[in-house]
């Protein structure tokens, strides 16, 4: 017998097919060339406009990459795509893990698409500490809505944003307004830490809750209450009815109790159940009021206005601190500054007093 019969296994890999050789060469050279290589600002333009999927998700990597000229060519689509954004509601989402963002997304995405709406969802998932690694799992969460023509879902991760907020997120959204997405979906961690970053993107803030649990189980401070333009009791379903009626009662009677918001809006709230498709109609009806309210009183466009204010000194913040930490003379001395108050020869007001001085310094020569 032949060894290599005798020792042949079902889990022998067979031999693959032979490619045909009929293949263009001039197609294969084009694509070749075509490869990594950046299409122009016009095409971004007309294929964003067409809502191209393939060259929105492309731009929204460019306004997130680091690399310089990626960030280049990102500002330039970003200035082009401006007249055709600022046409959409722009709506925050927030709770703690497993409160049920991904289920409560997905069934209003799924009942505003069916309304004819275009939902745009920028999920924040939470980025390791450790690696800077995200999960990015919300495409696999929401089945239905990711296969619908009408709704487009971007994981991004957090990175180093405080309150679960990408550091793009802001330019994103314009780059969804302008591929003609007309209600944007803003979903943050939810970690508990401050979410004032998501409140000042978006023209509606909406806070869900689970019933029969504290706010100290849930790790949701006052301030998000505060900052809330509705309360959402979700997983109101089975045996959580009651409970989630309870709390209702609960939220309302304490909102009565917070300032007047500067919009005159009264926050409300209100119960659903994502898995059942029960009381999401509910939450639209509410949003809608709420823009009716605030477009007729002219708070809607104030906002807007001075949330653009907000991100252009957000903007500079962010550029200073980046050129301070590239300098080369910071990179050269900040070690050594750093290991000095370590071994307690040096105070951390002293040493960021150094640093600064020196960068100061090459600044003015």
């Amino acid at each position: 017998m032949n060894t290599k019969d005798k020792h042949k296994s079902t889990l022998e890999e067979v031999k693959g097919i032979s490619q045909p050789t009929s293949t263009d060469k001039l197609s294969v050279q084009k694509i070749k060339l075509n490869r990594g290589k950046i299409p122009s600002t016009k095409i971004f333009i007309e294929n964003i406009r067409k809502r191209d999927i393939a060259y929105l998700s492309r731009a929204i990597t460019l306004v997130e990459s680091t690399n310089a000229a990626h960030q280049k060519k990102a500002t330039k689509i970003l200035q082009a795509c401006l007249p055709f954004a600022n046409k959409s509601i722009r709506i925050g989402i927030t709770g703690v893990p497993g409160v049920g963002k991904s289920t409560f997304i997905e069934a209003f995405g799924r009942y505003l698409t069916n309304k004819g709406k275009k939902v745009a969802v920028l999920a924040i998932d939470p980025s390791s500490s450790l690696n800077k690694g995200s999960i990015l799992g919300d495409k696999t969460r929401m089945e239905e809505l990711v296969k619908d023509a009408n709704a487009y879902i971007r994981p991004s991760p957090s990175g180093d944003s405080l309150g679960g907020v990408s550091r793009k997120t802001r330019e994103t959204i314009i780059l969804c307004e302008a591929a003609g997405f007309d209600t944007i979906f803003i979903e943050t961690v939810g970690v508990g830490q401050s979410e004032t970053a998501v409140h000042s993107m978006v023209d509606f803030f909406l806070l869900l809750k689970l019933a029969g649990a504290g706010d100290e189980l849930q790790g949701i401070k006052r301030g998000i209450i505060e900052m809330a333009d509705a309360i959402i009791i979700n997983k109101a379903d089975r045996d959580n009815i009651k409970q989630a009626n309870l709390a209702k009662i609960e939220f309302s009677r304490a909102l009565h109790l917070y300032p007047i918001k500067k919009s005159t809006w009264q926050p409300k709230v209100t119960t659903c159940s994502s898995i059942d498709n029960i009381g999401i109609d509910k939450v639209w009806e509410i949003i809608e009021e709420y823009i009716m309210l605030t477009k007729s009183n002219r708070y809607f466009d104030d906002q807007r206005n001075q949330q653009n204010k907000f991100w252009v000194l957000e903007t500079i913040n962010e550029q200073l601190k980046n050129y301070f930490y590239k300098d080369s003379r910071v990179k050269k001395v900040l070690p050594k500054v750093l290991q000095k108050v370590q071994n307690q020869k040096l105070t951390p007001f002293e040493a960021a007093k150094r640093v600064l001085d020196i960068y100061h310094k090459k600044s003015e020569n």
